[in-house]
């Protein structure tokens, strides 16, 4: 935490960081290989619509 030079930037930093992390984070070790790449592949195409418009 001693990157952040203001509290408000490690607020911002965590705010997106913690969304970002949610969307992505697929427990692996609890589901299936093919449910897991398939969980996956749609989180990356979520992303992706997200980050073109």
């Amino acid at each position: 935490m001693q990157r952040f030079s203001r509290m408000r930037s490690l607020q911002k930093f965590a705010s997106v960081h913690s969304s970002v992390y949610n969307h992505f984070n697929q427990e692996r070790s609890l589901t299936r290989r093919d449910t897991f790449k398939l969980t996956r592949t749609a989180a990356l195409a979520e992303w992706r619509q997200l980050c073109s418009g």
